[in-house]
């Protein structure tokens, strides 16, 4: 027997996600595409048809592996929205490619991957020179990801 108080939980997929109107989208704003967090690139309107709603048409790129997605839906139904956030942490080493940061609270964390190409030799290279790195670590539905990397500034 269940009572009124019982809620479904939600699906551990969309977990970090908020719904918002297809229509309230904005070029350059996140939304949820495929099940994967996206960065709205591209978005248009079709006009109210005979038979029902305006339609949305939206591509973006996911955030963590660059990859353009799209979908369709009509204008007042609503889709999930990822919560990204941005965090900036100072960088203890690099080990195995994996980087060595500093928490606010002072403890260090090591499971962060350096990313491939451009921006892990980067960060790679000025390390190794003994630069002090300030990352940038993007967070969105359960993933994380070192976005940037810039020198830290002495105080």
């Amino acid at each position: 027997m269940s009572s009124d108080n019982d809620f479904e939980t939600g699906n551990a997929e969309h977990a970090g996600t908020y719904p918002m109107q297809c229509s309230a989208l904005r070029k350059g704003g996140y939304v949820v595409i495929k099940g994967r967090p996206c960065k709205l690139v591209e978005m248009s309107t079709s006009k109210t048809g005979k038979h029902g709603h305006a339609k949305v048409t939206y591509f973006g790129y996911d955030i963590f592996t660059g990859k353009r997605l799209d979908d369709a839906c009509p204008s007042t139904h609503n889709v999930e929205v990822p919560d990204v956030k941005r965090t900036e942490y100072p960088l203890l080493d690099v080990v195995d490619g994996y980087a060595h940061i500093l928490l606010d609270d002072g403890t260090e964390r090591a499971d962060l991957k350096v990313p491939e190409g451009e921006l892990g030799n980067s960060i790679k290279q000025q390390f190794e020179d003994g630069v002090s790195l300030i990352l940038a670590v993007q967070t969105a539905m359960g993933e994380e990801a070192i976005i940037d990397a810039k020198e830290a500034k002495d105080n």
